[in-house]
């Protein structure tokens, strides 16, 4: 059973990759590319499809954190209103946000929604970055951070620091939930370990995997009944 599963996670990345083609994820506000992929749905900014060498500045490193913030519970397209917000205050900057006062920030990020926990959120992460002075932070010490679970871990040492960390979402249990290659209580380590025994430490691999499954989400399981039409259960 267990090798089925792992030809199958295997088969379905190659199938997605082949209906998507690269997603060009984690967005950036400063990237050249605004958005090229005619597969994907929502916004097209800052999208940079096989350039897996972002992000390279302190700035850009920051402002994934910041979006793995605001994008909990929400879409990409509310995250990223926040995020332009922020932006425009000057504020994708981690002293410049926390010398921002609790209204200010609030109104800020509000289009996240949860304004108040994750404004608490940002100044801790912020606070948090400063402290490690360019360092790599460990996946423990994320953890120990207020506002910061499994997911938001794994996405910011996948996408800000390029670890091989595979990320796993609602859609990645949904999904293979439906094709009942895993159990639907099945836990977030659990299915976490099942992607990184069974697939390469790549980088590039991990992150493009996680957004293939997000983009082919929103087509067949964002809303009951799930999985209709999904050209995957031809596997």
């Amino acid at each position: 059973m267990k090798s089925k599963k792992v030809n199958q996670i295997k088969k379905i990345y190659k199938k997605l990759y082949m209906f998507y083609g690269p997603q060009g994820w984690w967005p950036l506000m400063d990237c050249k590319n605004k958005g090229s992929n005619p597969t994907k749905k929502g916004s097209f900014m800052g999208y940079h499809p096989n350039n897996y060498d972002l992000p390279k500045t302190r700035e850009q490193v920051y402002e994934v954190i910041v979006g793995t913030i605001l994008t909990q519970n929400t879409s990409w397209t509310s995250a990223e209103k926040a995020l332009l917000n922020l932006n425009e205050l000057g504020a994708i900057k981690p002293e410049k946000l926390l010398k921002l006062d609790d209204d200010t920030l609030k109104k800020a990020i509000k289009p996240a929604g949860f304004m108040n926990q994750k404004a608490i959120y940002l100044r801790e992460i912020s606070r948090f970055f400063i402290d490690l002075k360019g360092k790599f932070p460990k996946r423990d010490e994320l953890m120990a951070v207020r506002g910061v679970g499994n997911e938001t871990a794994d996405s910011i040492l996948l996408y800000a620091y390029k670890q091989p960390k595979f990320v796993i979402d609602t859609y990645t249990k949904r999904i293979f939930a439906h094709l009942k290659l895993v159990d639907e209580n099945i836990g977030y380590m659990e299915l976490k370990e099942l992607f990184e025994s069974n697939l390469p430490g790549d980088v590039a691999v991990y992150q493009e995997y996680h957004a293939l499954i997000v983009e082919h989400a929103k087509r067949y399981y964002r809303r009951k009944p799930y999985g209709v039409d999904d050209p995957l259960k031809n596997l």
